[in-house]
C-alpha cells in the first residue's frame, strides 16, 4: 500500500503557466522544509483532480522538478523529495533592491538629538497641505538640484515613498482604464501596481541603453488614441538590467512622446546627478519625475517625491485631498538636518564606493556567466531564457537564497527571453559573498536538458 502524500496541493500565486506555478509551489515548500527528504508527492491523477488541471501538466511539472534534482521518481512507487543540502540558518535575501546599510546607530542618534533641539512643532500639530509642507518641498527641491533636476517647489508632491509617488503619477496620467508603455523588463513594483489597479501594461523592446525609440514609436502608433496612454521609463540604472541612456537616447524618447502627445513618467530613483540629464529637464511640459531617498540614501527614509507638469498642479492637489500621501514630518526633519550638515553627501559617496565593491564581487564570483552590471547599481542582471531562469531561481531557493524570479520583472509573462535579478545591496557583504559563491555552483547545473 502506497503512503499518502503529506503535501497539501496548491499553485503558486504568480503570473505564469499552470505547470510553472505548480513547480514553484513544490520547489518553495521543499526549500522551506514543508516537504522533507523522502516525502512522497501526490500521484499524477490524484494531484490533477485536486487542482482541477490536466494530468499532462502534472507530468510536465514533475519532470522539471526531477531535472532540477529536487525530486526523484521510483518505478512502481511514485515520486519523492530528493535529498539536497540546504543552507543552514536564515535565508539570504537577494530579491529586494535596496542600498547597502551604511548609517550607524551613533550617527542616527546624533541626528535625532540635533533635530529635537530645533524642530518646528507646527510640523506635528498642524495638517500639511495635500502636497506636503511648503518648507519640506523647498528642501526636497534643493536635494533634486544635486541630482541634476531643477524643480519648482510648487510642482512637487511629497509622498511616503517612491511607490506612492508612482501610483499617483499613473492615476494622474491614465486614470483606471489607460495603458502604460514601458520597457519589456521593468520594475516589479510598477507591474504589481498596474495589475492591482487594472491598468494595461505593454512592453517595449530594450537594448543595452534601455527602451528602444523606434519600438516605442511603433507601439504608440499601434495603440491609437482610444485610451489614455503614458510612457513609463527608467533612463538611469534601469531596473532590472542596469542600462543607462545616453543624452541622445533620452532626447529621442522625449521627441517621440512629444510627437504623439503622450505624457512621460520618469523613474529617477537611482539617479545621482552624474549619469545624464533627466528627461524631465528635456520635456518639462509632459514629464512627471519620480524620485525617492529610500533607494539613494536609506530604505527607512520613506520620502518620495513626484514632480508634476505645470498643467497637473491642480489635478494633483485634488487627487491628494481624496487620498493623502504625505510622508512623516520626522523623516523630512532628518533630511533637513542631513542636507545642512553634509551627511547626505557623505552617505552618497560611501554608497557609491560600496556599490562598486559589490558589483566587482559579483563579476568575480559569477565570471563564468553573462552578467550585466554597473558600478553604481545595487543590482545585477543575469540574462537567460525563461525556463532556465525559473530553474536558476528554484535552485537558489533550495540553497537558502532568494532571488528575483523572472516573472516578477516581465511585462508579458509568455515571452521566452528573461533572466534573474540579483539584488546586491541588502545583504551583509559576508552573506553576499557566501550567496554568490553558492550561486556560481548552480550556474551550469540549472540549464535545461
Amino acid at each position: 500500500m502506497l503512503l499518502k502524500s503529506p503535501w497539501k496541493p496548491r499553485l503558486a500565486d504568480t503570473e505564469a503557466t499552470v505547470a510553472e506555478r505548480l513547480v514553484q509551489a513544490l520547489a518553495d515548500d521543499i526549500a522551506a522544509g514543508t516537504l522533507e527528504t523522502g516525502d512522497r508527492l501526490p500521484a499524477h491523477r490524484e494531484l490533477a483532480w485536486a487542482l482541477e488541471i490536466g494530468i499532462g501538466t502534472v507530468t510536465k511539472a514533475y519532470a522539471i522538478l526531477e531535472r532540477r534534482g529536487l525530486v526523484r521518481g521510483v518505478k512502481g512507487r511514485g515520486t519523492f523529495v530528493a535529498a539536497y543540502q540546504a543552507r543552514q540558518g536564515t535565508l539570504i535575501d537577494l530579491s529586494i533592491n535596496a542600498p547597502p546599510p551604511i548609517l550607524s546607530h551613533r550617527a542616527l542618534a546624533r541626528s535625532l538629538m540635533a533635530i529635537s533641539r530645533k524642530v518646528d512643532a507646527d510640523y506635528f500639530t498642524l495638517y500639511a497641505s495635500p502636497a506636503g509642507h511648503l518648507e519640506h518641498r523647498r528642501l526636497l527641491a534643493r536635494w533634486l538640484e544635486t541630482l541634476g533636476l531643477v524643480a519648482d517647489p510648487a510642482r512637487l508632491v511629497l509622498t511616503g515613498g517612491a511607490q506612492q509617488a508612482l501610483a499617483l503619477a499613473f492615476d494622474l496620467v491614465c486614470g483606471r482604464d489607460g495603458v502604460i508603455l514601458t520597457e519589456r523588463l521593468t520594475y516589479p513594483g510598477a507591474i504589481t501596481l498596474c495589475r492591482h489597479t487594472g491598468l494595461r501594461m505593454r512592453g517595449v523592446a530594450i537594448d543595452d541603453e534601455g527602451m528602444v525609440p523606434s519600438s516605442l514609436a511603433e507601439a504608440l502608433d499601434s495603440e491609437g488614441t482610444s485610451r489614455r496612454r503614458a510612457v513609463y521609463v527608467t533612463p538611469t540604472l534601469h531596473n532590472p538590467t542596469t542600462a543607462t541612456m545616453t543624452l541622445a537616447r533620452r532626447e529621442a524618447i522625449a521627441d517621440i512622446c512629444r510627437l504623439h502627445d503622450v505624457p512621460i513618467i520618469e523613474d529617477g530613483v537611482y539617479g545621482s546627478g552624474t549619469e545624464g540629464t533627466p528627461i524631465a529637464m528635456l520635456a518639462p511640459e509632459r514629464c512627471l519625475h519620480v524620485s525617492s531617498l529610500s533607494k539613494t540614501i536609506s530604505p527607512g527614509l520613506r520620502v518620495g517625491v513626484l514632480l508634476v507638469t505645470p498643467a497637473m498642479e491642480c489635478l494633483a492637489t485634488t487627487a491628494l485631498q481624496a487620498l493623502p500621501f504625505s510622508p512623516s514630518p520626522l523623516s523630512c526633519c532628518v533630511i533637513e538636518d542631513w542636507l545642512a550638515n553634509g551627511t547626505i553627501r557623505s552617505v552618497r559617496l560611501e554608497l557609491k564606493r560600496e556599490a562598486a565593491r559589490r558589483s566587482e564581487l559579483a563579476k568575480a564570483l559569477l565570471a563564468d556567466r553573462t552578467l550585466v552590471s554597473h558600478p553604481d547599481a545595487y543590482q545585477a542582471w543575469l540574462p537567460m531564457p525563461r525556463e532556465e531562469a525559473d530553474m536558476f531561481a528554484s535552485s537558489a531557493a533550495s540553497l537558502g537564497i532568494a532571488v528575483t524570479p523572472p516573472s516578477a520583472v516581465m511585462v508579458a509573462p509568455e515571452e521566452s527571453d528573461s533572466g534573474v535579478r540579483l539584488c546586491l545591496g541588502g545583504a551583509s557583504f559576508d552573506d553576499l559573498t557566501r550567496a554568490l559563491s553558492l550561486l556560481s555552483g548552480i550556474g551550469r547545473s540549472t540549464r535545461p536538458l
